[in-house]
């Protein structure tokens, strides 16, 4: 019997349902050496309608042998037919397989490729400069098909057990604890207990020479940090959070964790930051091990997100999983949210959710453009779901939770989050089952509230102007930077969009401030202010996801009035919607440039990333005859705060203070060509480099970049030395990208030549090209040289890199460039996935068309500051 036709799915990317696996039983025999592994897996599966077919994914493999065994033990051969293009294998049996519960057994063989996808290598140097090679995983989105046949979607949900037969020299670490150990043909025989009912792209196993921590217990379960030789000294303070998240995140979801050991390990050659591996947790070395006394707080604050976001995952991903990658934003999104949560209760003198504002402008910023997505959308191809890891699914997604969990209280959020654990654990769910458990908590119709968050792009402008002296109307339209696409019917099509929005609202009188909450459910809406009302901010506390533009009597009321009265995140959420404002040619730049001058004793480092941000794109707009002028701005803004924050830090004084220090001097010293403070930088370089220890870490990392911007050749020489003997992930980091800091443009052009060798790592390449493309002494050739060496770049590069390094384009910012990148795009056919390149080339010609509508404007404002530098005050 053949397979009905209604068996074979129309749909390239997705298998028939006919036949679903329960369990996978895996053994696998890497040979690191030769690069390749053997494999074998016994698959349980359940036939559901008779069949002669077969049908799972498979890619980059060789399927050497099929067979299928009922409850008999009767085994009958199968003919083994791959589909390559769509990455599937078809088995056809001689004759049928009747409904019930059959064993599909397949051998099989594949290389460890060097892509970092799949099953593949990793290799790194000993101490003593001798190569090694470790074997890891890397399997979302739809990868765990090149490390063994599967069906590599994540609602076929099974166990695992897994058996790994490696060298005896070697250990190997996978989703569950080791069950026993054997010796076989010279071999170590690692077998695993049975993971939970899972995803595929769950599924995880690294094979080298490894080192652990002691284990700590979290509840019931031991964790551990695993590194490469020489580096496990790095771990403890990726431990310390490790072991606070897991036990905060038991209690928080109301679940224990679903695995029966915690295993997080760094690995030297990783394309993401870390992946969220049930008990596996895979991480860039650079996102888990660091030197915490010689480590910026930036750092410090990166290792402590990233391991709670994966940390997250085992409940919001890997025991509730999404359906299919439409989905991607209920683990992705949520994970976000709970890393926020977690460390903001760890460490609240960071001040997580104030910082969190500069996460959610990436994600306003991208969703300004017309060529935004919803958060969710249908995908189809598996390079859309890989498109899909962006800022509007993590970011924007976050910030939509938080505004919600703001609008319903945190208590109800928690108890609809535990209700929709609880009823989808060990299954799939999508985004109507997560509204349909926040609903039953809240009471009230989170549909409504949410959907057009969620299945609409874009996001809410709103404008406050007066109606009299003290009548405050608030109206709201959708925020885009460019004006509205007209269509065939020659209406703009988002004209008619509409949110439900929470607005907080705080009003100030001579006397008293006062906090109002309203929801805005229609286009327009009004009340009444106190008659001796002095100023009005909207979205205070700065949970929701919109921009609000102000009429200039209340905008001038809020600078009057003394914004600094207000908390960080609202002075943030001024200055940065001010300038978007500006970007979409609502607000002159001078006008905007003269507003930045109230800010100039600003002391928290959020909004002074607002305020660098700006000015570093006026930066790239500029042309190099404007830089004077533009230097001089930098140096006014800069230079007292620099002065009274001074080069060292002080006794008591907060984490935040010590970062806004190291970021405003590397900004006096690059972006304001201060040359005392490039003096001074680089005579405490060199005295930091002679006795280690001298400067804090949040300053140092400030004068490698002032010494690099000023460096020449020896300096870069010394740069190259420095990253190859780095001690630790930051400070090769460090040291890697002050290589595309320079000015002097053949050494740029040695940057360049170095992301196409051995030297720099794939997984790195990319992300040095990007920063190479954003220095505006080198980004044209940096350009001519992604051009020529496209298809080089193409084939080698993670694709999640190259998304990245793409980027990039939008520093091009001259009407040429602009013209050039399309004509280069266009040409070769080149599809980034999803709408990636589409936003690259829209927020690239926003930059050229303001710069062609403002230049004048901003060279004559920039002059002025230099005649009147206290003009706006």
């Amino acid at each position: 019997m053949t397979l009905p036709a209604t068996h074979i799915a129309d749909d390239p990317y997705r298998l028939p349902r006919h036949v679903t696996p329960t369990r996978y039983e895996l053994r696998l025999e890497p040979d690191l050496d030769n690069k390749t592994f053997a494999g074998h897996v016994t698959i349980t599966v359940i036939v559901h309608e008779p069949t002669s077919e077969i049908l799972l994914n498979v890619a980059d493999l060789e399927v050497t042998s099929a067979a299928m065994t009922d409850v008999r033990g009767i085994t009958e051969k199968g003919a083994i037919h791959l589909q390559q293009e769509r990455q599937r294998c078809c088995i056809r049996f001689a004759t049928t397989c009747e409904a019930g519960t059959w064993q599909l057994i397949l051998s099989f063989n594949g290389t460890l490729n060097d892509k970092l996808r799949g099953f593949y290598r990793s290799t790194y140097k000993d101490s003593t400069g001798v190569n090694h090679v470790l074997a890891a995983t890397q399997f979302e989105a739809t990868d765990a098909r090149r490390a063994f046949p599967c069906w590599d979607e994540p609602n076929f949900k099974a166990i695992f057990a897994i058996t790994m037969v490696i060298d005896p020299n070697l250990t190997a670490v996978s989703n569950t604890a080791v069950q026993s150990e054997d010796s076989h043909a010279g071999k170590k025989v690692l077998r695993f207990a049975d993971t939970i009912k899972m995803s595929t792209y769950l599924v995880a196993f690294v094979v080298g020479n490894l080192e652990a921590t002691d284990p700590v217990m979290v509840g019931p379960t031991p964790l551990r940090l695993w590194t490469v030789p020489g580096k496990r000294h790095l771990a403890s303070f990726g431990q310390d959070i490790a072991r606070f998240s897991l036990s905060f995140l038991s209690n928080y979801y109301g679940i224990p964790y679903p695995g029966d050991k915690l295993d997080l390990i760094a690995i030297p050659d990783f394309a993401s930051g870390a992946m969220e591996n049930l008990g596996a947790i895979t991480f860039r070395e650079s996102a888990l091990l660091l030197d915490r006394g010689r480590a910026t707080r930036a750092e410090l604050e990166r290792v402590a997100d990233v391991v709670s976001h994966e940390n997250a995952h085992m409940w919001f991903g890997d025991l509730v999983t999404m359906s299919w990658w439409n989905g991607l934003w209920l683990n992705e999104a949520f994970a976000t949210f709970m890393e926020i949560l977690v460390v903001d209760v760890w460490k609240p003198e960071w001040e997580r959710w104030t910082a969190f504002g500069v996460s959610r402008a990436a994600a306003l910023s991208v969703d300004g453009l017309h060529s935004t997505r919803p958060i969710e959308y249908p995908v189809h191809a598996p390079k859309d779901a890989e498109a899909m890891f962006d800022v509007l699914t993590y970011e924007k997604g976050a910030a939509v939770l938080r505004m919600l969990e703001q609008y319903i209280g945190p208590a109800v959020f928690r108890q609809g989050v535990r209700d929709y654990l609880h009823h989808h654990a060990y299954a799939n769910a999508d985004t109507k089952d997560l509204w349909l458990s926040l609903g039953r908590a809240a009471r009230q119709d989170i549909d409504g509230l949410l959907n057009a968050w969620v299945f609409a792009p874009g996001y809410p402008l709103l404008t406050a102007s007066l109606n009299g002296p003290s009548d405050l109307v608030i109206s709201q339209q959708r925020f885009t930077y460019l004006p509205k696409p007209i269509g065939d019917d020659g209406q703009a099509h988002d004209a008619d969009q509409q949110w439900h929005i929470p607005i907080h609202i705080n009003i100030s009188t001579g006397h008293r401030t006062e906090s109002r909450t309203l929801l805005l459910t229609q286009r327009e809406t009004s009340l009444s202010l106190p008659n001796d009302w002095t100023s009005v901010l909207l979205n205070e506390g700065g949970h929701g996801f919109y921009r609000v533009h102000y009429a200039p009597v209340l905008m001038d009321r809020l600078l009057k009035s003394g914004v600094q009265r207000f908390g960080p995140i609202d002075r943030f959420n001024f200055v940065n919607d001010a300038w978007a404002s500006t970007l979409a040619l609502m607000m002159s730049p001078a006008d905007y440039l003269s507003l930045t001058s109230h800010f100039t004793m600003e002391r928290d480092h959020n909004v002074w990333a607002a305020l660098l941000n700006s000015f570093s794109t006026l930066h790239h707009i500029l042309e190099s005859s404007d830089r004077p002028l533009f230097e001089h701005f930098m140096r006014n803004r800069l230079r007292e705060v620099v002065d009274t924050l001074g080069w060292s830090p002080r006794p008591d004084e907060s984490d935040l203070i010590k970062q806004l220090r190291g970021d405003l001097i590397r900004a006096l010293g690059t972006l304001g060509n201060a040359e005392e403070t490039q003096q001074r930088a680089i005579h405490d370089y060199d005295l930091e480099r002679a006795t280690p220890g001298l400067v804090d870490p949040n300053v140092l990392s400030a004068l490698i970049s002032i010494s690099a911007f000023t460096g020449d050749e020896a300096r870069y020489n010394e740069f190259v030395e420095r990253f190859h003997s780095a001690a630790t992930p930051q400070e090769e980091r460090h040291y890697l990208y002050a290589l595309a800091a320079f000015k002097a443009r053949p050494l740029l052009r040695r940057t360049l030549e170095k992301t196409m060798t051995n030297e720099i790592r794939t997984q790195d390449a990319p992300f040095l090209l990007l920063a190479l493309l954003n220095n505006v002494y080198g980004r044209e050739d940096a350009w001519q040289f992604i051009k020529q060496n496209w298809d080089y770049l193409d084939r080698t590069f993670p694709k999640n890199g190259l998304r990245r390094m793409c980027g990039g384009i939008v520093a091009l910012t001259t009407p040429e460039l602009e013209q050039d990148v399309r004509a280069f795009f266009t040409s070769r056919n080149i599809d980034l996935g999803g709408q990636t390149l589409a936003q690259y080339l829209e927020r690239l010609h926003l930059l050229v068309t303001f710069r062609e509508r403002t230049l004048p404007v901003i060279r004559t404002a920039l002059g002025k500051e230099k005649r009147f530098p206290h003009h706006a005050d």
